[in-house]
Formats: C-alpha cells, sequence, structure tokens
C-alpha cells in the first residue's frame, strides 16, 4: 500500500518500566485516525470517478465512453488522463511534501507537524467537497496529498517514541489495519452516496473524509510532543517531565539516559545521508528500494485505487462493481489480521513467497477469464464468471494484505542502522509515493493498451519479486534492531561481501559513529 510505518520492534535489548496510561490510548487512536485517513483517501477516489453524475460534471468525454461502449474498447472506458491525475496528484503532493514535513518533524517537532497535516487534510476535504470544476478538484486533491505527506512523516515518528515498547509493534500493523479500515469505509460510503438522487452523492463522499481529518487534527491539539523531540531541540527537563507523565511510573532515569544518548548520537552524525550511500549500508538501502518498487508492482493499488472502475469495466454495472469493491476491502482488512498474528511466528519470508504463488495463480487466471470472455466490444461475462473473477481478485488482495502490504514497511524499518535510519525511512516514504504516483497515473491507460494482459504484466513482476525474495532477501525474525549487522547481513551468502567500510575496515580500522578509529582486530569476525 501507499506510504505508512512504524520502527519495528526489538526483540532484545533493555525493557524499560512503563504503563499503558490515558495519554498512549489516545495516541493510538490518533494512529487510528491517520491510517482511517489515508485509506479513506486511496478508497473513495475510485468509486466516486466510476459515479455518473461526478463524470459529467467534470469528466464528460469518460461519461460519453462509458455509455457507447461502441466507440471504444470496453478496456478503454476510463482512459483519461485528467481522471488519473486526479486520483495521482494526491501522491505526487505527499512526495514532494514529504521533504518539507522531514525538516518540520526535526525543528519544529512532531505534534505541530501532525497539526499542519490536519490543516492540510481539512482544506483539501473542503475543496473537493465543494468543487465546481476540475482545477478546484486538483487543488483540493494535492492538499490531501501534503496531509499525507506531513501525516506520514509525523505520525509514525510520533508513535513509535510514544508508545511502550512492549505494545510498539503492535502499532505497526495497527496503522496498516486502519488504512484497510479506511478504505472498506470509503467503499462502503461510495455504496451508499451513489443511490441519493439529486447527483451529489459524490460530495458527501468527499467531504466525509473531514471526519477522520478533525479527529487527527484535535488529537494533535490535544496530546504533548514527544520526550524525544523536547529533548532533541534542547528542553531537556519538559522532555524529562513528559516521560514521566507518559510511562505513569517515576522510575524513567534508565529511558531518560537512553534517549539523551541517542540525541546525543544523531546530533554527531552531520550527513546522514551521505553515511547512507556508504558501502556498508548499501544492503539495506537496496532492499527498501526494492521493496517499495516490488509492493507497486504487485498491482495491488491498481486494484484498490480504481476496483469499482475496474469492476464496472468488466461489466459488472455501477451498483455491482461498488459492491465488488466493498467485498474485496473487507477481505483486505480481515487479511491484514493474520499478518498480525503471524508475521512473527512463521518469519518475513515465509509469507512473502506465499504470498507470491497465491497472487501469480489469481492474477494469470484472471488474465485468461478475462482473455476469453471480455472483449472490445461486447461483454460475455455472464454471472459464474463475475463471482470467479470477484473471488480470484479476493484472493490476491487477500495475500498481498499479509504479505506485501505490511512487510514492505515493516522489513525496511528494522534493517537499517541507528545512523541512517531516519535518512533511511526517507528514502523509502519518497520511493514509494513516487511509485504509487506512476502507477495511479498509468494505470487506466495500460489497462486501455494491455487489455487483459494487463494481469500477466502484474504476475510476471510477482514472479520477479519472489525469486528476489527467495535469493536476496534475508529474515528479519525475532532479530535485535541493534544485531542486525552483525546476525543477518555479515552471515547472508550474497550481502556479507558488502560489510567491510571500503576506506577502513579493510586496513584494520573500524569506523564509528562518532568519526574516530579505533584498533579492530580481523580475527574477531571470524
Amino acid at each position: 500500500m501507499p506510504a505508512g510505518g512504524f520502527g519495528a520492534p526489538s526483540n532484545g535489548g533493555t525493557v524499560f518500566e512503563a504503563k499503558i496510561t490515558p495519554i498512549v490510548i489516545i495516541s493510538c487512536i490518533m494512529a487510528a485516525t491517520g491510517g482511517l485517513m489515508f485509506g479513506y483517501d486511496v478508497g473513495v477516489s475510485g468509486g466516486v470517478t466510476s459515479m455518473d453524475h461526478f463524470l459529467v460534471k467534470f469528466f464528460p468525454v469518460v461519461y460519453k465512453k462509458k455509455h457507447e461502449p461502441k466507440i471504444d474498447s470496453n478496456y478503454c472506458k476510463y482512459d483519461n488522463q485528467g481522471l488519473q491525475l486526479f486520483t495521482s496528484s494526491l501522491y505526487l503532493a505527499g512526495l514532494t511534501a514529504t521533504f518539507f514535513a522531514s525538516y518540520t518533524t526535526r525543528k519544529l517537532g512532531r505534534r505541530l507537524t501532525m497539526l499542519i497535516a490536519g490543516f492540510f487534510f481539512i482544506c483539501g476535504v473542503v475543496l473537493n467537497a465543494a468543487a465546481q470544476d476540475l482545477a478546484m478538484l486538483i487543488v483540493g486533491r494535492i492538499l490531501l496529498g501534503c496531509g499525507v505527506g506531513f501525516a506520514n512523516q509525523a505520525v509514525p515518528v510520533f508513535l513509535s517514541e510514544i508508545a511502550p515498547t512492549r505494545i510498539r509493534g503492535g502499532l505497526n500493523i495497527l496503522f496498516q489495519l486502519n488504512v484497510t479500515i479506511g478504505i472498506l469505509f470509503a467503499n462502503l460510503v461510495n455504496y451508499g452516496t451513489n443511490k441519493i438522487k439529486g447527483g451529489w452523492g459524490w460530495r458527501l463522499s468527499l467531504g466525509l473524509a473531514g471526519i477522520p481529518a478533525v479527529l487527527l487534527t484535535a488529537g494533535a491539539l490535544f496530546v504533548v510532543d514527544t520526550p524525544n523531540s523536547l529533548i532533541e531541540r534542547g528542553r531537556v527537563e519538559e522532555g524529562k517531565a513528559v516521560l514521566r507523565k507518559i510511562r505513569g511510573t517515576d522510575n524513567i532515569e534508565p529511558e531518560f539516559l537512553e534517549i539523551l544518548e541517542a540525541s546525543r548520537i544523531a546530533k554527531e552524525v552531520k550527513h546522514p545521508f551521505k553515511n547512507l550511500m556508504k558501502r556498508k549500508n548499501r544492503p539495506p538501502l537496496i532492499i527498501a528500494i526494492v521493496m517499495q518498487i516490488f509492493q507497486q508492482f504487485t498491482g495491488i493499488n491498481a486494484i484498490m485505487f480504481y476496483a469499482p472502475v475496474l469492476f464496472d469495466t468488466l461489466g459488472f454495472g455501477n451498483d455491482a462493481s461498488l459492491y465488488s469493491a466493498v467485498i474485496t476491502g473487507a477481505v483486505n482488512v480481515l487479511s491484514t489480521l493474520v499478518s498480525v498474528y503471524s508475521v512473527d511466528k512463521v518469519g518475513r519470508r515465509v509469507l512473502l513467497l506465499e504470498a507470491g504463488v497465491q497472487m501469480f495463480i489469481s492474477q494469470s487466471v484472471i488474465a485468461v477469464v478475462l482473455g476469453f470472455k471480455v472483449k472490445d466490444h461486447t461483454n460475455d461475462l455472464h454471472k459464474g464468471f463475475a463471482i470467479l473473477v470477484v473471488v480470484l481478485v479476493c484472493t490476491f488482495v487477500s495475500s498481498f494484505a499479509w504479505s506485501w502490504g505490511p512487510l514492505g514497511w515493516l522489513i525496511p524499518s528494522e534493517t537499517f542502522p541507528l545512523e541512517t535510519r531516519s535518512a533511511g525511512q526517507s528514502i523509502t516514504v519518497c520511493v514509494n509515493l513516487l511509485f504509487t504516483f506512476l502507477i495511479a497515473q498509468a494505470f487506466l491507460s495500460m489497462l486501455c493498451h494491455f487489455k487483459f494482459g494487463i494481469f500477466i504484466f502484474f504476475s510476471g513482476w510477482v514472479l520477479i519479486m519472489s525469486t528476489f525474495v527467495k535469493f536476496l532477501l534475508p529474515e528479519t525474525k525475532n532479530v535485535p534492531i541493534e544485531e542486525m549487522t552483525d546476525q543477518v547481513w555479515k552471515k547472508h551468502w550474497f550481502w556479507k561481501r558488502f560489510m567491510h567500510d571500503d576506506d577502513n575496515n579493510y586496513h584494520g580500522v573500524a569506523a564509528t559513529t562518532d568519526g574516530k578509529n579505533y584498533g579492530y582486530d580481523p580475527a574477531s569476525q571470524l
């Protein structure tokens, strides 16, 4: 899915004393509303773009092609760059906003950055719901995208810093779970508003995004900034007082000292992006970038963005297409729960490889069914085949929801070393939003030109990414973050060759994060 994720939980190291206090509960609610906001924006666009009244007002050319199928191929009814820009503009704006949000998160704090995100969300919702022309509609989507960029930068950091260690991992999947709930909620709303007489149902669909936007803004108003952020900005005593408040105990000295040390180390790393380019940091960087690209090329966002449009293209009819989108949304939510309970039991690689087989088979069979039953100007997709297509799409969605959805974010978040973790996460988010934009902007044109072959295209990518997982993705289950280099990268058959710094380690000297060199004994690495 599009950008969103948290720092991975550590399975080793110090466990600090902490209670689940009211402020932590409020933080969980904020995670839910942030995820709901993002998920709702993902899901609502595909529904409203299949509504006739919306198309008549903003995309009359698409409306004409939709209702006069002999004009163009069934697969090309929605092929319109403006229509695709309505969806994809959010992600391009989010990509740009992420760079500014990185600065505000560090310099102004997590809480103020979330307030900025809420402001963008509310302004975007108002413009979208009240849109009178395409320009107003696109500007609204751009503002929503800015909200996504700021929220996805600040909310994950806020939650990972404020949550007790023992529930941090749960918050990771909780955010992704609420993204899927937001998509389902959008599909349900679209199904209901499409039946409203008078042609204003699409306005209600877009306007209801204001609910999670207001909740996120209100939540940011009532919580304090994280101790990490306050200490990082020189407000040490205030940070200590906040830490005592959120942990519900006076025994906070060990955690406080660790935050102080982490802040000191972070300040000493003057050029984290430059450090990220070092040879020893290439394995986690490559893994992070490749996983974001592969996550988008599973085809999941094409389906979730355009599920109603896709099903309508296949001849389901408008109501049936929205109903089918609701079904896939529900499957997405339920299947994400599988990841919550299994990711630390069976491991990351098992889930990814099993899902690869499931996605490849389902997409290949869909391509065969559509190739024989859905022609350019005729539609012979009878009820039985229509049900089969929905089942296969649900099979595909379910496998993604317990694999590439949450794990595409979890694995990069747990593999970067401390000194490059922030920079690595920024690269991860940017690559994800970039390829989300590209897929959103290109999918309807690809559907027009590839026809049923679009599913063959994505299944081919699934085969490539599964091969990558089999041979090049190490297992990170139950490996403490601080031991990732020694237990994972140095023992992997391929990546271990990158685990010596070009300039120092090969010459018998170990480089440390504080820039000093200490004696290095090669035998200690054997």
